[in-house]
């Protein structure tokens, strides 16, 4: 396989290095199809596409281009430093953030007609105290114990959201979070989705209209339409991967990303002959092992030590031997290979490669961390940079 000429990450073409020795390539065809995909789930809902953490490892800046050309309502991030640099770049749509220390800068988010939430009456006081008229969310935690307004902390913002209402304030959504929406008959779900209608139901008795609703995650998006209300927030289910893989679906998702290296060096070895650090693999029998110059420097897990594969030549070949900082080995076999040829660690798995699924099983953690955790010596490689389509 020819390895793609790397293109521009940001709008402005900028010249990368001609040929990289890794990237990960990034379907945004394949993005465009699953936003429009989700988004026909809850028809009667407005879609918020979440591109935070660098679009989970795929590129800010053009997937979230690629987002609005797929028809995506909202865009959601969790910094304003994130929506501040989709401003910067151009973007015009509806934006929320969500997760601020306090200090952040919200008149820096007014000024970019950017909406922020508001997750206890303290958060709100600076929030309005930054802005003479922005737009702000309401963040109740139902369940999850993470960010929100908890107990009377919600009843106290429901008051304080109520008195800047009559001082001119705009209160545009009031939203949560599922715990357990991959698991979907957990309890958890019934009884958070309870909360939240009576949390709501304590904003609007308040005389405070909720503007927009939404609890629903990718999860609860694609297996619990009681929860979809009038927006709802697709996140990885957008890049093809699934939020739990044992989670039951019939969606149809193509994963995005998929990650490539040319071989660094290749060569033959007898039987007995230990590969990388403490000889955790000791070859078998006369094989070809060729070396990937990529490691958990890059975000490739170590835990995935002996228990992962590649795809080389129509095949999957093992990851043996110990996957170092910036290298690790495959076991060729006796398939014909030279240096330079590419391997790929992961794919959509549409020609029987592994998936980033297989590679979060092999380490053991979940395929978010597996596409987020990609850096350093990788580049990122856009293809399909440009919907034809136009919008849903």
């Amino acid at each position: 396989m020819t390895p793609p000429t790397p293109q521009a990450l940001p709008s402005t073409p900028q010249a990368l290095p001609s040929t990289p020795q890794a990237w990960a390539e990034v379907d945004l065809d394949a993005y465009r199809q699953n936003v429009r995909t989700l988004a026909a789930l809850a028809p009667t809902a407005q879609l918020m596409t979440v591109v935070k953490a660098d679009a989970y490892g795929h590129g800010l800046l053009p997937v979230a281009r690629a987002a609005r050309e797929a028809g995506a309502d909202w865009i959601g991030v969790a910094t304003l430093d994130e929506a501040l640099a989709l401003r910067a770049a151009g973007d015009e749509g509806p934006l929320l953030c969500w997760l601020a220390a306090p200090g952040a800068d919200f008149a820096a988010a007014a000024r970019a007609d950017v909406e922020v939430t508001a997750s206890s009456a303290e958060q709100l006081a600076e929030v309005l105290a930054a802005a003479d008229v922005p737009s702000t969310q309401l963040k109740v935690d139902t369940g999850l114990g993470r960010n929100g307004a908890f107990g009377d902390q919600w009843t106290d913002l429901v008051a304080a959201a109520a008195r800047a209402v009559e001082g001119g304030a705009r209160i545009t959504g009031v939203w949560s979070h599922l715990a357990c929406a991959d698991e979907p008959s957990h309890p958890a779900n019934d009884a958070q989705e309870a909360r939240f209608r009576e949390a709501v139901a304590e904003l609007e008795a308040a005389g405070v209209d909720p503007g927009l609703r939404h609890l629903a995650n990718s999860a609860a998006l694609m297996t619990r339409p009681s929860a979809h209300f009038d927006l709802v927030r697709a996140g990885i289910a957008t890049y093809g991967l699934p939020p739990d893989p044992t989670m039951p679906h019939d969606v149809p998702l193509t994963p995005v990303m998929s990650l490539r290296a040319r071989l660094a060096a290749v060569k033959r070895v007898p039987a007995g002959q230990g590969v990388s650090y403490g000889y955790r693999h000791v070859t078998q029998r006369e094989t070809t092992l060729g070396l990937v110059p990529i490691g958990y420097g890059e975000g490739v897990h170590r835990a995935a030590t002996g228990r992962a594969s590649a795809f080389f030549a129509g095949r999957r070949v093992p990851v043996v031997g110990t996957i170092c900082m910036d290298q690790m080995v495959v076991d060729l076999g006796d398939l014909p290979a030279r240096r330079g040829d590419v391997v790929t660690l992961f794919g959509p798995g549409t020609a029987g490669e592994p998936t980033a699924v297989d590679w979060a099983v092999a380490s053991g953690t979940i395929a978010y961390e597996v596409v987020t955790g990609l850096g350093g010596r990788i580049q990122l490689v856009h293809t399909h940079d440009h919907d034809p389509g136009g919008t849903r």
